[in-house]
């Protein structure tokens, strides 16, 4: 019985994602803000249906309100949607890519022979790879002939690393990176190229993030905690998640601190990712906006000093989301962190992702 149900739902998904394509071959859906789009009907091109999406994906069709609300199912227009992100981000992997992989280097990035510093060099013709061609130059002075590079040792260039990490952060997979570029460009990287990429430069730009001072930001802080799956301990309920602490500037939505507490949400968690965001941002906010959780209330007057008659920060703790005061900002952030790991299936250092 239970098997005849999984093949049924499975027989209504597979006709949803069928009738989704077929809504998408009639027009774009119409976004009307962050969060909200505007479908098509499938048969009626007069009636549009509003999908949603803050937390969760939910749509005003009968189908969603009858047979997929509260199940972990999606109705043909929220498929569609799904299916017209996907196809989007595709298009701007490519629109991008194509001019950085044509793009061969035409002069030298510091003007100078790394042998012997001189400046007195020539091109002297060019290096063929399984990537395309470099540029080769050859030092009149000390007839030294090289490669100029930013990036040692790799195959490949340093755009096309960048744009690799770029599509990797948005939430493509190595194998899908590499299929974009085989499919699109012929050229042939094997996954665990890319995979050694992301790991070998992560660590360069986590080290330079931590040097950028945000600018313009505003007094009012959002701060939230969401958790996070890992691949380590066993399969009880509860022991392979952590919970990350986040606070993020409301007007450029700038990630002032993340934190890893492990299983904990402490005061002291709390304390720790606010003292964080402090030193980060340089000046004490004007407002915090947080939910009802109490760690954050003890947190943000150990860090601030926030007592008495003399209140340095305004805290506001809200339950669900408010129109005028609402932390929906970060709850955005914590939705595309977790369809980052939706694909990873996990992730095995919190710390450095």
């Amino acid at each position: 019985m239970i098997q005849t149900d999984q093949n049924q739902i499975r027989e209504f998904a597979d006709k949803r994602s069928k009738r989704a394509e077929a809504i998408l071959q009639k027009g774009e859906p119409q976004l009307l803000d962050e969060f909200t789009y505007l479908v098509p009907s499938q048969f009626d091109s007069s009636k549009k249906y509003k999908v949603t999406h803050i937390d969760a994906y939910s749509c005003e069709c009968q189908d969603f309100e009858r047979r997929c609300k509260g199940k972990g199912l999606y109705c043909k227009h929220i498929k569609a949607i799904l299916l017209f992100e996907k196809l989007k981000t595709s298009y701007e992997v490519e629109e991008k890519i194509k001019p950085e992989i044509e793009l061969i280097i035409e002069k030298p990035l510091n003007d100078c022979c790394p042998y012997c510093s001189s400046k007195n060099i020539i091109k002297f013709g060019t290096r063929k790879t399984q990537i395309g061609e470099k540029q080769r130059f050859n030092c009149k002075d000390c007839q030294k002939k090289f490669v100029l590079s930013p990036i040692k040792n790799i195959k490949g260039n340093a755009k096309l690393v960048c744009l690799a990490m770029d599509c990797y952060y948005k939430g493509l997979s190595y194998r899908d990176i590499a299929d974009q570029f085989k499919q699109f460009y012929g050229l042939d990287l094997h996954h665990e190229t890319i995979r050694r990429w992301v790991l070998r430069f992560v660590k360069v730009m986590e080290k330079y993030s931590k040097t950028i001072q945000p600018k313009n930001v505003t007094n009012i802080w959002h701060a939230d905690e969401t958790m996070v799956r890992t691949k380590k301990g066993n399969r009880k309920v509860g022991a392979d998640y952590e919970y990350k602490w986040n606070v993020m500037d409301k007007g450029t939505q700038f990630l002032l601190a993340s934190e890893v507490s492990g299983h904990t949400r402490s005061k002291k968690d709390a304390q720790k990712v606010m003292t964080e965001a402090y030193r980060q941002n340089g000046k004490i906010p004007y407002q915090i906006i947080t939910d009802k959780l109490p760690s954050y209330q003890d947190g943000i007057r150990k860090t601030f000093r926030n007592w008495g008659n003399e209140r340095k920060v305004k805290h506001t703790s809200i339950l669900g989301r408010r129109k005028q005061i609402n932390n929906n900002a970060i709850e955005n952030h914590h939705t595309h962190q977790k369809e980052f790991e939706k694909i990873r299936r996990g992730i095995n250092e919190t710390q450095t992702y």
